[in-house]
């Protein structure tokens, strides 16, 4: 099965979000087909990194297309990302839910959980799962370079694909920007099921 190629993330962050979905991602004997992303833009997009944090816009602009940005949320998770830049918006591009394929069992131990379902549907229990940590950041997916038991695989059929709304952020939180496989039982949050955060109105002018 050919891994995919530099040149699938040098296109739009939104386009590739999307064309994630059913691509199979392989990890150090693990595998799982991607049922969730969500998209992050460099430039206008409040939610990103880059629009707080010097090292993410320095390791968008330094690092190749397909690169793995690895960050620790809130103290607990890590986070895998992939880097997208070379097209009409660059971005990162969360990995938030995986559909389990291969390496169930060492899963389940890292997760003390049985379930499929439960083992990946977030992208914190996806970091888990797979053993991923801040020492995987950098990492390059694609290309040269690729480590070997590392990569992403093209779907083997067509998939359905929604778009929906983040979750979790506090910022631009009406961009339909997160992308998840129709009705699947991996996904994190389902389809329309997003609780937006309250956002307080300006203050009028005294």
């Amino acid at each position: 099965m050919a891994y995919l190629k530099p040149d699938f993330f040098e296109r739009d962050v939104l386009t590739v979000a999307r064309d994630l979905i059913g691509v199979e991602l392989e990890w150090q004997g693990c595998s799982g087909i991607i049922v969730e992303t969500e998209a992050y833009a460099v430039e206008g997009d409040l939610a990103c990194h880059t629009a707080s944090r010097p090292s993410a816009r320095d390791f968008v602009l330094k690092q190749p297309p397909g690169t793995a940005y690895v960050y620790l949320n809130y103290g607990m998770y890590w986070l895998f990302n992939l880097l997208v830049k070379g097209g009409n918006k660059d971005g990162l591009v969360l990995i938030r839910a995986l559909e389990p394929k291969r390496g169930i069992e060492l899963m389940q131990q890292r997760r003390n959980k049985l379930k499929p379902n439960e083992l990946c549907s977030g992208p914190g229990k996806l970091g888990r799962a797979l053993g991923i940590t801040g020492d995987h950041h950098g990492t390059i997916m694609a290309g040269r370079g690729r480590p070997a038991q590392c990569g992403l695989h093209l779907p083997s059929g067509p998939v359905s694909v929604l778009a929906d709304v983040r979750v979790g952020i506090s910022q631009a939180v009406d961009y339909p920007w997160r992308f998840l496989a129709a009705d699947h039982p991996h996904v994190s949050v389902p389809h329309g099921k997003v609780k937006l955060p309250l956002v307080k109105p300006p203050s009028p002018l005294m």
